[in-house]
């Protein structure tokens, strides 16, 4: 499942009607209401606030509304959108003001899935993954093996003195691996602390 960290504006102009469409990292459904609320009051005159949601780790909590637009013209292909995409922990507003331009119910729901996809090419997407963080003491030629043959692990932090020290993770299941690979390249196994395991948030390529 992926999420977004930040919140994204498009607009799209479709037969004189205008789209406006906010994306929201959100967590919790009180955060939700909250962010309805607003958006409501912002777009007082709006024709239409409509909106989809996904909430939870396997895409648990749906909701789609269409707000006055024909019955799943709007919210209901929002929401499609969102879950074709893999997306959680997500809000999609997308207020319609009106060009005085009947698009029909096939247009409306070109409209708000388009306006949901052009607005998720804006976004940076993150995949959570269950990692396991270390910390680790190298001699310099031990710190070159590690940058030059350990794609797998990620460093978040160099210490150079007499010696490098450095913090990174790697995911759960390739921590053995990196055990496995320190012997193997002669590097103390011993100097190698394990600082536990947690999920992170890290950021993928579209």
């Amino acid at each position: 499942m992926y999420r977004i960290n930040d919140t994204y504006e498009n607009t799209i102009i479709i037969n004189k009607s205008e789209f406006i469409t906010h994306l929201y990292r959100v967590n919790t459904l009180d955060e939700i209401e909250d962010i309805l609320t607003k958006v409501r009051k912002k777009y007082y005159d709006a024709t239409h606030n409509c909106y989809a949601y996904i909430l939870g780790d396997n895409q648990d909590i749906q909701k789609a509304s269409d707000d006055g637009e024909p019955q799943k013209t709007a919210g209901m292909p929002m929401l499609e959108v969102l879950k074709k995409k893999n997306m959680t922990n997500i809000l999609a507003i997308t207020t319609r003001y009106f060009g005085g331009i009947l698009l029909g119910a096939g247009g409306l729901v070109r409209a708000y899935s388009d306006s949901v996809s052009e607005a998720l090419k804006l976004v940076k997407l993150y995949d959570i993954s269950y990692v396991n963080s270390f910390k680790l003491t190298l001699t310099y030629p031990g710190y070159n093996v590690i940058i030059s043959q350990f794609p797998y692990i990620t460093i978040t932090d160099t210490s150079f003195t007499d010696e490098v020290i450095i913090e990174g993770y790697c995911e759960i299941d390739k921590y053995n691996t990196l055990v496995d690979d320190l012997y193997k390249n002669k590097i103390n196994p011993e100097s190698l602390i394990d600082l536990g395991k947690s999920y992170l948030e890290v950021e993928i390529n579209k």
